[in-house]
């Protein structure tokens, strides 16, 4: 990237919104050392490869020389976000936020480079301020401003509640951008309220105020709805690497598109060099494993990255099962148990096959549960206590499980 031209197309690949757009590409121009910042609650202990459309957006103006803050709001988590969301968010406590945010820590750096990124906590100027500063910081914004908020307005109209300190929440965002005298903050569509009140806290206090940039949000496997743990439709950056490679494979070929202008480093002529093959009759699939070749490498290794690719050629073009499938024991009180009581079992912890019993029982109506190969199509099958078998939920969760 030498020229200015390139350098703003590559910057501005995947970007939903520039606010005002004109002033970033006078101040990248400019040739200043700015301050890009991006803020990520630690809600859960894992990131996910819709976290990383921000962080790969960082790694961008890094490349170029640019002073990067990883923000983690250990403190903005404990009043929990409500950007996007149709009711109050569940607490956190601050232990098990402390624990998630050295997860981050970790994890960002497979994209980063720890050397040239500075990782700070809002806990750090927050837990110093007093009530007087807080009510000053209240007084910045009206009841009428913030019910202007999409989420907040469909709330009110719908009798729904808006607890007082989700209010907060937007202040306290545009404040870390005063304390850290952004120059530019990232951050999805949904955030865009929060990233403009930035702007107006840092005029308020005679700031320079930043320039905005919004990315899009990126759909989990489903194609549909948004990337998240919680919906069971993540690719996490800690996941096994054949793992993370069966769930790319997994996309539409429609979202590969998508996921290759948001997550890859692949050059925007390299991607419309597949787009043009792909035109021509060639097989989405063949660019789909350079995609998944990609991530898994950056976040493992090359070999591993081979392997996965060769792990899924046995499983999805040969047919077969996983070389390794992971064995957990439980115990079950009851002689026997039903197959949908089974699959979301909390004993299973971390390796449960369905995040709830209606999920699998839609799993099931999909025809897409298996048990020792067999599919399984009855809501009422019933699994006797003392046996061993192989189970399968759609195409990449696998899990032995003995009932002992």
């Amino acid at each position: 990237m030498n020229s200015n031209k390139e350098i703003l197309e590559t910057l501005k690949r995947g970007v939903e919104e520039i606010i005002p757009e004109k002033e970033f590409k006078t101040i990248l121009e400019s040739k200043k050392k700015l301050i890009i910042k991006a803020g990520f609650d630690p809600t859960s202990s894992d990131l996910h490869l819709g976290h990383t459309v921000l962080i790969n957006k960082l790694k961008q103006f890094q490349d170029l020389g640019h002073k990067i803050i990883f923000l983690i709001g250990d403190f903005t988590g404990l009043i929990g976000d409500p950007s996007g969301v149709n009711e109050t968010r569940p607490t956190v406590s601050k232990s098990e936020l402390k624990k998630n945010a050295k997860s981050y820590s970790e994890q960002v750096f497979k994209i980063l480079d720890p050397k040239k990124t500075k990782i700070e906590y809002n806990s750090s100027w927050f837990d110093k301020m007093k009530p007087s500063e807080i009510i000053e910081l209240a007084s910045a914004m009206t009841v009428a401003r913030m019910l202007e908020r999409d989420d907040f307005s469909k709330r009110f109209k719908g009798n729904r509640p808006i607890s007082i300190h989700e209010f907060l929440y937007p202040l306290v965002q545009g404040y870390d951008s005063f304390a850290l005298k952004a120059d530019i903050e990232l951050g999805g569509t949904d955030q865009k309220f929060n990233l403009l009140v930035g702007r107006d806290i840092q005029k308020l206090n005679n700031m320079k105020e930043q320039i905005v940039i919004t990315m899009p949000i990126l759909e989990g496997l489903d194609g549909i709805k948004k990337m998240s743990k919680s919906l069971n439709n993540y690719i996490g950056l800690k996941e096994k690497p054949e793992t993370m490679f069966g769930k790319i494979m997994s996309i539409s070929d429609e979202l590969m598109w998508k996921y290759f202008d948001l997550l890859s480093f692949k050059s925007n002529k390299e991607i419309n060099s597949y787009k043009a093959s792909v035109k021509k009759g060639a097989n989405p699939m063949e660019f789909k494993i350079i995609l998944g070749e990609e991530i898994v490498e950056r976040f493992h290794t090359k070999k591993a990255a081979e392997d996965a690719r060769e792990e899924f050629k046995n499983r999805f073009r040969k047919k077969k099962a996983p070389s390794k499938i992971k064995k957990v024991k439980i115990k079950i009180p009851s002689k026997e148990i039903l197959l949908i009581d089974l699959l979301a079992e909390p004993k299973l912890k971390k390796d449960i096959l369905c995040s709830s019993k209606s999920e699998a029982r839609r799993m099931i109506k999909q025809s897409a549960v298996k048990v020792d190969n067999n599919k399984i199509n009855n809501e009422q099958f019933l699994i006797k206590n003392g046996s061993k078998h192989t189970f399968q939920v759609g195409k990449h969760r696998h899990l032995i499980i003995d009932l002992a």
